[in-house]
């Protein structure tokens, strides 16, 4: 039989490309959204740099993957391999933006600067997030086998559940319910299409963002505003990408302090990645792991030189997608698609079309799906391990609302800064605030921590827990994890020599039992 030379675009592509284009839309207005609102960055930066930046990274990803399945086709000469999908990560999104993005510009508020700097600090904080990211992606595709072997899956998996669960998840949830007939109509039609199995005639998602658009419409949800409308058509036209390494260079005072978030979820990513070509592999299509891994880090970084603050990944749903007949086309199409809108400035209308209230409902999805896999995907008896790992992401969540809420009420101003005061009338309330601020500084560390810890545990693996102990307690006094102090309107990272001694006495006493556990069992 003739080898099938393979082709650029088939029929099933049109199925992936309008998921995966999907997928990507909901993540580019994600950061609208967030970078706009909460961070508050104005539209020069996120017309001008960020999304250009965005649109260049997802171009080179996806074109490279895209030729990487058109070569090994051509080797094999069935064509039928799906190359991998690839975007976004939305958990580093959402990890960078609460967990550094927005700490620096607080904190740099409180110091007396003005808004245009706090907002080109944070901004540069986020690129050196999104380049450290890059880099330990690149080096992952040299040690990534290394390091699978080396780190429990539920410590890895529960960490990233507590974000996904707690920024993620609950979040939109609480948005949910805040706009119930929306909200509840299209998540709906998100659980009976990808968790009941429902087969409709255009991809689930397309429908329910179609639903959540119309319903907006007509119940006065959403309204176009001709000032902002007319600012968006200001944005059209070509922007240009241009390499930030001034910004770079100026922000590598950022890179230590972020460390914690940092190196965790550049390792989630290596992992997550290899998980996503074994994935692959099972739907018959072999990619090697090294080039794939490359791909991706050379995608983060090619965001974070141009001035985007978010990585990208291999996205989960590879057999989905070939199970639709999409092959090469869906990749390299939708990478053009979304890298000219992003050039041109388009967002900024599709913003005004399309709420966020219309997908949030796959977002939430996602959140729920990662939550589930840290059980799924972990042997049954570690399952106190994942609920263990999972509580300090929620833990840091609920220190950000706190803080919100104590922010709307009126204090982090220099005239009511946050201060000690704020603890003792909380605490009357049995809301332990300085435990949640304590978890939330270096929650990654501490999640995957704890999580392994009681995995060699039940594993009766009483000196590696030891370890993971010991290694809390050194993180701990040097304030790596829960040393915090109090800004004018934030708790702030604090390092330093022994400014977390209290919690590294904890840490070591738990090392101390831990070890007399492994003596006593090796004498019984």
């Amino acid at each position: 039989m003739a080898p099938i030379k393979p082709r650029w675009w088939v029929r099933g592509d049109w199925d992936g490309l309008l998921g995966l284009a999907l997928d990507n839309l909901i993540q580019i207005l994600l950061i609208l959204a967030l970078c706009r609102g909460l961070l508050g960055y104005p539209d020069s930066l996120v017309f001008g740099t960020l999304l250009p930046a965005t649109g260049l990274s997802l171009v080179v990803g996806n074109l490279a993957y895209a030729r990487q399945a058109y070569a090994l086709d051509l080797r094999e000469g069935e064509g039928e391999r799906t190359a991998l999908p690839y975007g976004i990560n939305t958990v580093s999104l959402f990890a960078y933006v609460f967990l550094v993005m927005l700490p620096v510009k607080l904190s740099a508020l409180a110091a007396g600067v003005s808004e245009d700097q706090a907002v080109t600090l944070s901004w540069q904080a986020g690129l050196m997030a999104c380049l450290g990211s890059g880099l330990i992606e690149t080096a992952g595709a040299f040690l990534a086998q290394v390091l699978r072997s080396w780190l429990p899956r539920a410590a890895l998996l529960s960490t990233l559940a507590g974000i996904a669960l707690g920024y993620i998840a609950l979040g939109f949830l609480l948005r949910t319910y805040a706009e119930p007939l929306v909200g509840l109509a299209v998540l709906a039609v998100i659980l009976v299409v990808y968790f009941g199995q429902v087969r409709l005639p255009l991809p689930g998602g397309l429908v329910a963002l179609l639903l959540g658009m119309a319903l907006a419409w007509s119940t006065g949800l959403l309204r176009i505003d001709p000032a902002t409308w007319s600012a968006a058509q200001g944005q059209l036209g070509l922007h240009l990408p241009v390499m930030q390494l001034g910004a770079l260079w100026q922000a590598r005072g950022e890179l230590l302090p972020w460390l914690g978030v940092i190196v965790p979820m550049g390792l989630f990513n290596v992992i997550g990645s290899l998980q996503n070509l074994e994935s692959a592999a099972a739907a018959g299509d072999h990619y090697p792991a090294s080039e794939s891994l490359l791909i991706n880090g050379i995608g983060s970084m090619a965001a974070a030189l141009f001035g985007s603050c978010f990585p990208t990944t291999i996205y989960i749903g590879h057999p989905g997608w070939k199970a639709m007949g999409a092959r090469i086309g869906y990749s390299w199409v939708n990478g053009l698609m979304m890298g000219v809108a992003c050039l041109f400035g388009a967002f900024g209308l599709i913003a005004q079309l399309v709420p966020i209230e219309a997908g949030m409902a796959i977002v939430l999805y996602l959140g729920v799906v990662m939550a589930a896999q840290s059980f799924q995907a972990t042997p049954k008896q570690h399952a106190p391990a994942v609920v263990l790992g999972i509580l300090p992401g929620l833990a840091g969540w609920g220190a950000l609302m706190l803080k919100a809420g104590l922010r709307a009420g009126g204090a982090g101003t220099p005239a009511a800064p946050f201060a000690p005061a704020l603890l003792e009338p909380l605490q009357r309330a049995d809301v332990w605030a300085n435990g949640a601020f304590a978890l939330e500084q270096g929650l990654i560390i501490t999640a995957m921590l704890l999580s392994a810890l009681l995995v060699y545990v039940i594993e009766q693996r009483f000196l590696a827990a030891a370890l993971c102990a010991g290694v809390a307690a050194l993180a701990s006094w040097f304030g790596v994890i829960h040393a915090w102090r109090f800004d004018q309107a934030d708790t702030v990272l604090q390092l330093g020599w022994g400014v977390g001694s209290t919690w590294a006495a904890g840490y070591g006493a738990m090392a101390l039992i831990l070890v007399l556990s492994a003596v006593w069992q090796r004498r019984s």
